[in-house]
């Protein structure tokens, strides 16, 4: 027997809760990669890892702040928490791969392509992760070539995102590069939802696991405390404001030998 799945229990509070998470994540993580390519400097590393860690919090938060609203009314929904914190892990690793990618080999189209696509592929696998993560009284069937439509979503905004984030240009120009990342992770994500379907056993047995309200305080908490210190590291960064290097700090090394050179020119 198929379960009837609800994705909006909560109404429209879980979807715009999970896209605002996003956002924020993705927003920060994305000018952290900005920062990394302004200026070359031993930080860049530091500056890519606080992105990777930032984008991979955000599509974390939103998807399971998202899975509050999942409801199956033939059963309970339950969570395994090993693997829905090991998501967290993958999500992070995957997206900081894509993320290094751009921020070591910068703007070229080999680069995008490929740090898009890895940092795509960590979206999806994050949320299947997730969903392999439920325990009810029933089996998860996906419809493959809804499945295939929802990562091919991830990659093209992760693309276009990461695109955004190699531009040289203001904070405005990251939050807003961070809405077009923040829409394709929801939609990501409700695009693979709309490939769900549940075939309940009949046992009666309840699944076990941690249910779903148990999870949202850490769900909320860590990643949000996250993201806010995040976000007080990029504000009091002034190359991470104004998007573009410091004249008298970009090329410290190279301004004395330019002096001596145009002196040798006129004498």
């Amino acid at each position: 027997m198929q379960g009837t799945i609800d994705g909006f229990s909560y109404g429209w509070v879980t979807p715009v809760t999970a896209f605002l998470m996003a956002w924020l994540g993705s927003a920060l993580g994305l000018r952290c990669t900005t920062r990394s390519l302004i200026q070359e400097d031993s930080w860049r590393p530091g500056w890519l890892a606080l992105g990777a860690a930032a984008i991979g919090s955000g599509i974390w938060s939103m998807h399971f702040i998202a899975m509050m609203g999942f409801t199956v009314d033939e059963t309970p929904v339950n969570y395994d928490r090993t693997l829905t914190f090991a998501s967290l892990a993958v999500a992070i690793v995957v997206v900081g791969i894509g993320v290094f990618i751009v921020g070591y080999r910068g703007a070229t189209v080999g680069a995008l392509l490929t740090g898009g696509a890895v940092t795509g592929l960590g979206v999806a696998c994050m949320h299947y992760m997730g969903m392999a993560a439920m325990r009810l009284q029933g089996a998860l069937t996906y419809d493959t070539v809804i499945v295939v439509l929802s990562v091919v979503v991830a990659v093209v905004a992760a693309t276009a995102a990461l695109w955004a984030a190699v531009q040289p240009r203001n904070f405005v120009w990251s939050l807003g590069a961070g809405v077009v990342m923040g829409v394709a992770v929801c939609g990501m994500h409700y695009t693979g939802m709309a490939a769900l379907g549940v075939h309940l056993h009949e046992s009666s047995i309840s699944p076990a696991g941690d249910s779903g309200v148990s999870l949202l305080a850490p769900m909320l908490l860590g990643p949000l405390i996250f993201l806010l210190l995040a976000g007080v590291v990029v504000m009091f960064d002034p190359l991470v404001l104004e998007g573009k290097p410091d004249q008298q700090t970009a090329r410290p090394a190279r301004q004395p030998a330019d002096d001596v050179f145009a002196g040798g020119r006129t004498r």
